[in-house]
């Protein structure tokens, strides 16, 4: 008689979920592939997964933590949110039963293409926000937005999940434990400075998140949790391809006062203005350049875009009112662009007692004189002719006529990284056109800003050549 192989039993999960296989696993536990028996669906488990050795309490924390994400996740109802549909507790093991989303993440898609187009990402952030929008209704804090949490399925659906470190605002049993939750890459400033963690923190993450997508790596990021936090709270990163609404999107949640950040809903209004290349371009087509196959659609190239002033200085300034500028300027005093940056040339004061004594030019004009110590520029020349260097940017951080002067380090601090930004925009300098140029950032000397006639608040974006011989044309797309 032939033995009969035997049969591996399967895990079953309160008499009603079948184990299939394990989907991944992290620090607070495992997730599996299971089928409901019931309903005859497929859903993913998370169950708590504690190594051997942790302390009783600490424990009991843990499971209680996870307790909290499904009663947190499962008064949200939301497109953008994933789904929690059970939670129970069997023989000491804690379980989470939830929709099963098969995509990648955004870390993933980043991982493997690189930075992603500004429309999709656009796409990406309205769908997060939606989610947030909505945890923060239900008095619920993700604490823990980032590029890992956030799943993108082929049809360019967004989810946030993962609110297993979410805490309610009524809910404060768990604030004491002395335990810094969240990943330190996407905390929000006033977080590590100690502050209770709430939807401003979130929408702070969204930023770093959006940052990560649009420019292929983490704003914060560092070789250690310590120096990654002093970035965090010290340091303010600039923009190489997001621009125009979402760099003003990106920027303004990036901003280190709480209180000066973009709101909800006019973090949504931005986000409705960036463009699409063919101006039809659905959420799904934009995906496409995030899932590439034999049948998908690639963004096709729009024509030429005339130049725009879109606000990549100063932009939280454009999004709330004067009464919080000084805080813009405080929580940034002393930061500056990257220092090894080929590209960045000189930062000159210009006006009465300035570097640059008189400057006579303007935005989209072109300065028939180098830009030097002590030399003065009093007029523009046709940026069609030969030139010294041509002024592709200007914008002023004054948001009030009484605004004082903030210093020459806090304009050079947001001056320099917006000059960055506009540098490495296609709009502002044309790809083919940036090698060998570098860009020079000029703002006004405290006598300029102060003149009680006609006073010169503007900082201006110039673009030279690296070896200081003329330019014949000009650097940017036609005006």
């Amino acid at each position: 008689m032939t033995q009969q192989p035997e049969v591996a039993q399967q895990r079953v999960i309160a008499g009603r979920y079948v184990i299939l296989g394990e989907i991944g696993r992290g620090g607070m536990g495992v997730v599996w592939l299971a089928e409901d028996r019931t309903i005859g669906r497929r859903v993913a488990i998370k169950e708590l997964h504690l190594p051997a050795g942790v302390p009783a309490e600490e424990r009991r924390v843990l499971e209680e933590r996870v307790l909290r994400e499904a009663r947190a996740a499962g008064r949200l109802n939301d497109p953008s949110v994933v789904t929690v549909f059970d939670v129970l507790q069997e023989e000491g093991a804690t379980y989470i039963v939830m929709e099963l989303i098969q995509a990648p993440t955004l870390s993933d898609i980043v991982g493997r293409q690189g930075p992603l187009p500004q429309e999709a990402v656009a796409r990406i952030a309205e769908q997060l926000l939606s989610a947030l929008e909505a945890a923060h209704a239900a008095g619920v804090v993700h604490r823990d937005v980032k590029p890992s949490n956030v799943m993108v399925q082929p049809n360019g659906r967004v989810k946030l999940t993962d609110f297993g470190i979410a805490q309610s605002t009524d809910d404060t049993r768990l604030t004491s434990s002395g335990i810094l939750l969240g990943s330190p890459t996407y905390l929000a400033p006033e977080v590590i400075h100690g502050q209770q963690a709430d939807a401003g923190s979130d929408l702070w993450a969204l930023g770093a998140s959006l940052f990560f997508a649009v420019e292929g790596t983490a704003a914060f990021e560092r070789a250690t949790t310590a120096a990654t936090m002093h970035a965090i709270v010290s340091e303010m990163p600039y923009l190489t391809r997001g621009h125009g609404p979402l760099a003003s999107v990106i920027m303004g949640l990036l901003n280190t006062t709480p209180q000066a950040r973009p709101s909800a809903q006019q973090v949504r209004a931005l986000l409705a203005q960036v463009g699409t290349p063919t101006g039809e371009q659905t959420v799904a087509h934009a995906s496409t350049a995030m899932y590439p196959g034999p049948h998908a659609t690639q963004l096709a190239p729009g024509p030429r875009r005339k130049r725009k002033v879109w606000p990549v200085m100063a932009v939280v300034a454009l999004l709330v009112v004067g009464a919080f500028a000084g805080g813009w300027f405080s929580g940034r005093a002393g930061l500056v662009a990257p220092v090894d940056d080929p590209a960045k040339g000189e930062t000159f004061t210009y006006g009465e007692s300035g570097d640059i004594p008189e400057l006579g030019v303007s935005a989209d004009s072109c300065g028939g004189s180098p830009l030097r110590q002590g030399r003065s520029v009093p007029s523009s020349v046709g940026c069609d002719e030969t030139h010294d260097f041509e002024v592709i940017y200007s914008d002023s951080p004054a948001q009030s006529d009484a605004m004082e002067y903030p210093g020459e380090e806090r304009l050079a601090a947001i001056g320099e990284p917006a000059c960055a930004t506009a540098f490495n925009d296609p709009e502002y300098v044309l790809d083919d056109e940036r090698a060998g140029l570098v860009y020079v950032t000029l703002i006004p000397s405290r006598a300029e800003w102060e003149d009680s006639e006609n006073p010169e608040r503007s900082t201006l974006c110039a673009v030279r050549n690296e070896d200081r011989t003329q330019l014949s044309e000009p650097v940017g797309p036609e005006a």
